[in-house]
Formats: structure tokens, sequence, C-alpha cells
């Protein structure tokens, strides 16, 4: 481009520089003509370099035009691919899209939720945020617009009622919950094609590493099938039973936690067929559905729920809900090696740990005493021990299928008066009980 326009303005100073020498051709030379017509000629000669000049002019405007259009339409080349990772070193993959299924319904208050997930997420290709709404409530309709682009609206297009046994009909709400969750779920899968979800509810607050958590523990869940989901949540989250000091601590546990849960679209090939009609969360920690998978499950919580009415009617918020510990650290899960949490290593490790730590009895717990003895181990047998225990040092004390909450193997890890302790069955178990629920 420069080089053309160097050539035009060379072009039209020649032409004024020739016109210029014969002009004193003609003044110098005999005959001359008289003044009147040398300054004719002159202010010929002139009007004509004038007009060349304009000329030229537009010719380097029309170059300098049809040089920009060029660029603008010219794709810039791509990238050089990266250079091959050395030998032995596994070439880093793609991070996943993982979409968050909000599930809503008649809670305005879904904007608390979206606000700290629109805040939090990294990237709005890898983790777009879809929320499904139920009711057909036009106030928590109108929250969900006004957030525009940056999520996805769809709507339950069945909002008739559901019919119930006589016994069911004060759980009415269960069952278009449950209703809602598999349409929602078709859609992501089915209609969205997408290969993982990340699954919350409307009355979820998240944690500043929430995406982190579930971008890290994606490919274990895929690589592991003694897993099953990925879970945000601790049931026995309380403040004063986590140490907030290990919050980058993942657990392997038996007990479904749901409250922000990912799975992958292959356990929805599997669970949809016999989706249930109500009840959905306990009928997934029924034996058949669980099939002795494991969900991997944090310390210190990733999410908090906000919402004390619903169809629970507020069941366990004032007593546990209410308190649970929303981690307020960022941890980079994805530079840490999660690999521990493998059945066979976690399995080797974890229950070292459990039955090398000395036994104590719930009295010495309660009284603080035997400090010296850091981690220790308070060992049940049967469902009315393991009750009694959690209900004296404030743990969940209720089981489904017979697993506790937070269990594995039957062993609940928690924190009592700043001291880790275990709740354990006898190193000799061999299953859950489905008749202590």
């Amino acid at each position: 481009m420069l080089k053309k326009s160097s050539l035009v303005l060379w072009g039209a100073a020649l032409f004024v520089a020739w016109n210029g020498l014969l002009l004193l051709f003609l003044w110098s030379r005999p005959g001359a003509p008289d003044g009147s017509r040398l300054t004719a000629e002159l202010l010929r000669l002139a009007q004509d370099a004038e007009a060349e000049l304009q000329l030229q002019r537009d010719l380097l405007l029309q170059i300098q035009r049809l040089g920009r259009l060029r660029r603008k339409e010219t794709p810039k080349p791509p990238p050089p691919p990266p250079p091959p990772p050395p030998a032995g070193v596994a070439a880093s993959a793609e991070p996943p899209v993982l979409p968050v299924l909000v599930l809503a319904c008649d809670r305005s208050t879904v904007r608390r939720c979206l606000d700290k997930l629109l805040r939090y997420r990294p990237s709005a290709r890898r983790f777009p945020v879809i929320v499904s709404q139920d009711c057909g409530h036009a106030e928590t309709a109108r929250v969900i617009a006004s957030y525009g682009d940056a999520v996805a609206h769809i709507r339950q297009p069945d909002l008739s009622e559901i019919p119930v046994p006589p016994e069911h009909k004060k759980f009415q709400g269960y069952y278009k919950i449950a209703r809602h969750y598999r349409w929602a779920l078709g859609q992501v899968f089915r209609t969205f094609r997408y290969r993982a979800a990340i699954v919350v509810e409307d009355d979820l607050e998240v944690a500043p590493d929430f995406f982190e958590y579930f971008q890290a523990a994606f490919p274990l869940l895929r690589a592991d099938p003694s897993l099953w989901c990925v879970s945000a949540w601790n049931d026995n989250g309380k403040e004063q039973m986590v140490d907030a000091g290990q919050a980058e601590l993942l657990y392997r546990t038996d007990f479904f936690p749901g409250l922000g849960w990912l799975l992958l679209a292959e356990l929805w090939d599997e669970l949809e067929p016999k989706w249930p009609r109500a009840f959905w969360d306990d009928w997934m920690r029924q034996p058949e559905q669980r099939r002795d998978r494991s969900c991997v499950r944090p310390e210190v919580s990733r999410t908090m729920t906000f919402g004390r009415k619903g169809v629970s009617h507020g069941q366990f918020f004032d007593q546990y809900l209410k308190f649970i510990k929303l981690n307020d650290r960022f941890v980079p899960f994805t530079q840490l090696d999660l690999s521990y949490l493998k059945k066979e290593e976690y399995e080797r490790s974890f229950l070292r740990r459990v039955y090398a730590a000395p036994e104590v009895r719930v009295e010495e717990l309660q009284g603080n005493r035997r400090r010296d003895l850091g981690a220790v181990r308070l060992q049940y047998r049967g469902r009315d021990a393991f009750k009694a225990f959690a209900k004296a040092l404030g743990l969940m004390d209720d089981l489904k299928s017979g697993v506790p909450r937070a269990g594995y193997r039957g062993i609940v890890s928690f924190v009592y008066r700043g001291r880790r302790v275990y709740l354990a069955p006898p190193s000799d178990w061999t299953g859950y009980d489905p008749s202590w629920s």
C-alpha cells in the first residue's frame, strides 16, 4: 500500500515539474507571447495541474479503500498448532462444557442463586446456565427474563395436577418436582445433547470455587465407574463440624447428597426409563439405583440453601441446613492431584486411617477428654447405637436404605470440639442393612 501511494505522489510531482519547465522554456524563447497571453497560458497550465492532482488524489483514496476492504475480508491465518508434549507427557484436554441446570418454580429469590452463579463462573461458553421453570409463576419468570442472554430460560409445559393416591394428596408437590426434573434433564441431555450437567435448585447459593471444583472432579467421574455423581454438599457440614482449614479435602460417600451435583449423560440414559413419580432424591438412595456406587463430596460445602419455605415445609432447615458452612476460600482444585479418590486407593488409605485411630467412648468426647490422642474413632454396633451417637454429637441421624448421611462404608467423618472423629462400624463391616431406614 505504501509503495502504491508513493508512486502516485511522484507522478503528480513530475507532472507539475514538467509543466513548470515548459513555462520557463516558453518565457525565454525568442518571440515569446506577450504578458496577457503568457498569463492565460499560466492559468491554463495551473488548472490542468490542479485537475491532475485531484485525479491523483482520488486514485490514491480508491487504492486505500480497496486495501482496507481486502484486509477486512481476508481471514487471519489460524495460529500454529502447539508443539507436541514431551515424550511420556499427556497433552492437556480441552476443558469440558458443563451446563448448570437451575430448577426453579415460584421463588423470585432465584435472583440470589443466579447472581452468584454468574459472578463466579469463569466462562459463559464452558458453563452455560439453563433455568428451567415450573409452576408458571409470573414474578419469577420476570426475574429470570431480566438476565437476558446471560441465561437460557426454558419452561416446563405441563402444569396440570397429577393424580395421586389419597394418602399422598399432601405430597402433590413432590410429584410435580419429580415430573419437572424428568422434563428438565430430558431437555439438557436429549434436546441440547450435553454430555454432563451440574444440577442446582433455585434456593442454593454457590461458593467462589464452585465451578473450579466441578471442573476438576469431572475427569474423575468419567474415569471411575464406581462413582456416579459429584456433589457440592456435606450433609454434616455445620461450621463447628468441619475443618475450614482443610477446604481442599474431598471424600467418597455412599449417600446421595444432591444439593448441587454433577451427573453424566450415561447415568441419565440409565435412570430416565425408570424415573419415579415422586420423592426422586430418596429413590436415588435406594440400592437398586445406587448399585454400590459412590459420590464425591467436600469437607466444606460449596453450596448452601436459603430456602426455608418449600414443599418440605422447612424440614431440617432450622436444626441443620441453615448452619451449613459455605466455603469462602478459593481452592485451585484443577491444580491438585485427586487420584486419591479412586476406589482402591481411597479404601486403602482412608480405611487404614480410620481403624488406626484410637477408639473412645462418647462420654469422653462429650467431656473433651483424651485430647492427646488426636483423631479418634467412636464405634457403633447396630442402628440404635448409630442414631444415639449421632443425636448426642449433633449429626444428622436419619438413614436412607441403611446409609448414614455423608457416610462411606458406614463411616461418618466430622469434627467435634476441634478434633477429627470417625463414627464407624466394626472393621469387619459387610454392608448396609436397608431395614435400618
